[in-house]
């Protein structure tokens, strides 16, 4: 996307050279748009709250979107700025190995696998971001993906206070539960074969409707990264998977059926999130934006 016009559809009144001095100190090899909009963030948002702490950006988007990218882009970006910005995921509080297990075995075996609402610390990642908020000290949780499972405490990320910015990054950031009626059909072969009387996804978007809103409310400003479909996703995420060392990766089997977990609230986020957003950067099948909008306060 053009910077220039992106930086118009973000803030009309942008200080567009400003900007672009700041997008040309982000490494060369990142993705041009993600440089932009990490700039325009930056600008727009590192500056926080005096009084009541820093400003919480929410950043949500199916798999593989870039949220990751954006978000590392600008923590540099508030560097450069003499801002601190800190870098929080959803995935930092998935549930434990063990009590992921336990719920795999008492309410759906399906839950066995992370991502979904319902295999999240909700209330750790609540307790979180209120400390970093009121300037107290706060422990993050480090998730061994490759173990699936959480480190020890010993391996806890620790962040002292005097953050500019908090940007909570995720796949299902910010999204509202489906009704209840949309629920009764299946949207794949997983959820007809393994879930077929709706068990799994009833308790999904009953953990989706119940315990993740005090999450959501954390947050200030939601950017939602759109996709164009469900395809995309899989085939970005296949291209993350082929970063991983050659021992790590997922067959591209097993890549359909992990995206699979999720693809009935990415659908649904399609549909959903870019009514109520903040900001939404709708990406193009060459992973670039092709559209940004910004809702009027």
């Amino acid at each position: 996307m053009d910077f220039e016009r992106l930086a118009e559809r973000f803030d009309p009144d942008c200080r567009v050279e400003e900007a672009r001095a700041l997008r040309d100190t982000l490494p060369e090899d990142a993705p041009p748009d993600w440089r932009g909009l990490a700039a325009l963030l930056a600008l727009g948002y590192g500056a926080g709250r005096d009084t009541d702490g820093p400003l919480v950006l929410g950043i949500s988007g199916g798999q593989g979107a870039g949220k990751t990218t954006l978000t590392g882009l600008l923590v540099q970006a508030l560097s450069t700025l003499h801002r601190r910005g800190v870098a929080l995921s959803i995935d930092d509080f998935y549930l434990p190995k063990r009590e992921r297990l336990e719920l795999a075995r008492i309410v759906h075996p399906l839950l066995a696998t992370r991502g979904v609402p319902g295999t999240h610390d909700v209330n750790l990642a609540v307790g979180v971001i209120d400390a970093i908020r009121t300037g107290r000290t706060a422990e993050v949780p480090v998730f061994d993906k490759a173990a699936d499972d959480r480190l020890p405490v010993s391996a806890h990320r620790r962040i002292e206070p005097g953050v500019d910015l908090v940007i909570f990054e995720g796949w299902c950031v910010g999204s509202p539960p489906q009704p209840e009626s949309a629920l009764a059909t299946p949207v794949n072969d997983l959820e007809r074969q393994e879930d077929p009387d709706g068990r799994w996804r009833q308790f999904v978007n009953g953990c989706l409707a119940s315990a993740y809103p005090a999450l959501w409310r954390r947050l200030d400003t939601l950017l939602f990264l759109q996709v164009p479909d469900i395809p995309a996703v899989v085939r970005w995420r296949t291209e993350q998977e082929q970063q991983l060392p050659p021992e790590r990766r997922m067959s591209t089997a097993a890549i359909a059926r992990f995206v699979a977990h999720y693809e009935r609230l990415t659908r649904w986020m399609l549909t959903s999130l870019p009514e109520t957003a903040d900001m939404v950067g709708f990406l193009d099948i060459n992973h670039g934006l092709g559209d940004f909008r910004r809702r009027q306060a």
